[in-house]
């Protein structure tokens, strides 16, 4: 996210869900203890992590990346207001290297945000499955980027994203499975991690971040 988000803390004790893992679950013992504390962060509202999550979705990371400062770049370095998305010229969005589709996403957030559908103190009110339910009548957000927003913007505690490929990957990896578990076959293995299953998705990417970086040296 843009530094200048504001970051806030999570609403529950990070110490406490780390604890927990490594007591519920051995393998998620040996992964907490390679990558350390708990360092999951909140930040933006939510409108400005569901900018970012549409921004990163079914791209890389450099190319996301690469993309976002382009797009930030036509707002002064920062996420638009609402009105100002509306405003701007699909051709404008384009030259960022945003798709035509994710544009026709990115002007259907914004409407749902000038109508004040993502009051960010109504979204921290509502239950998970509310909130989802809300963010996923804007066009292009569905299960995975909910699940983002829940995460990173609201602060769940409990979220596990099933449709998340690198949460796949490393839960096949961590766990000795012979391919990708599906959602079933997930829940089975994080169901020791409740009532932290946000935390234990937060430490299977930061392990799979320290694979990555032990295979390049």
């Amino acid at each position: 996210m843009p530094p200048t988000l504001r970051r806030r803390k999570l609403p529950y004790d990070a110490t406490t869900a780390r604890d927990h893992l490594r007591r519920a679950d051995s393998t998620m013992r040996g992964i907490v203890e390679r990558v350390g504390p708990l360092a999951l962060e909140l930040r933006g509202s939510p409108y400005q992590s569901l900018v970012r999550a549409l921004l990163y979705q079914q791209l890389a990371g450099a190319a996301a990346s690469a993309i976002e400062r382009r797009f930030l770049a036509l707002f002064g370095d920062r996420v638009p207001e609402p009105e100002e998305l509306l405003a701007t010229a699909p051709e404008a969005l384009r030259s960022a290297g945003i798709s035509r589709q994710k544009t026709g996403y990115l002007y259907s957030l914004a409407e749902h945000a000038s109508a004040g559908l993502l009051e960010a103190g109504a979204l921290r009110r509502a239950s998970d499955d509310e909130a989802i339910e809300i963010v996923t009548q804007i066009k292009g957000v569905g299960r995975w980027t909910a699940d983002m927003l829940l995460m990173f913007c609201l602060g769940r505690p409990d979220v596990l994203p099933v449709g998340d490929l690198g949460v796949q990957r490393i839960m096949a990896e961590a766990y000795r499975l012979d391919s990708r578990p599906d959602a079933d076959a997930m829940l089975r293995i994080a169901e020791p991690w409740r009532p932290y299953r946000s935390a234990g998705a937060w430490y299977l990417w930061r392990y799979g971040d320290v694979i990555t970086q032990e295979n390049t040296l």
